[in-house]
């Protein structure tokens, strides 16, 4: 039987195990952030003058998951968009449900919100991601381009 899944705003008392999170999360990409730049994430989530938003998924009193998202403006719609900007579950209990479950939580925030879209990239080869995101949501066209600054 599996557990019942729960999808809460992150808490303070959340840290070590969403860093433990994060570090996996970025593990997996393959990026090395300094931890000031971890921490600055960690804050802004708190921050209530930041849009920066951050749910978990916890199953047996343990967080298994987390995604950060945020509302923005946009020139196509009289209404925000919200970008869901990293998702992740620990590589022990994936395939259990937690991934939708967290897209499911964002994208009720989102029409609670008013926003008119909710969107979101993956890397091309994380085809694990793309199996449940191609049951979620449409694929689009759209090539993305980044300058770094």
């Amino acid at each position: 039987m599996q557990n019942q899944l729960n999808v809460r705003p992150l808490q303070a008392a959340d840290k070590t195990r969403w860093l433990d999170l994060w570090n996996g999360y970025l593990d997996f990409y393959e990026v090395g952030l300094a931890p000031e730049i971890t921490e600055n994430v960690w804050e802004r989530i708190f921050d209530t003058n930041n849009p920066l938003l951050c749910l978990v998924v916890v199953q047996d009193e343990t967080v298994i998951g987390f995604t950060h998202y945020f509302f923005h403006g946009t020139t196509w719609h009289a209404t925000s968009y919200c970008y869901l900007e990293d998702l992740y579950v620990d590589q022990n209990v994936r395939s259990r449900g937690a991934g939708r479950a967290l897209i499911q939580a964002v994208k009720e925030a989102a029409q609670k919100e008013g926003a008119s879209k909710l969107y979101w990239h993956t890397n091309k080869e994380n085809e694990t991601a793309q199996a449940l995101y191609n049951k979620v949501a449409e694929l689009t066209g759209f090539i993305r381009y980044d300058v770094m600054l």
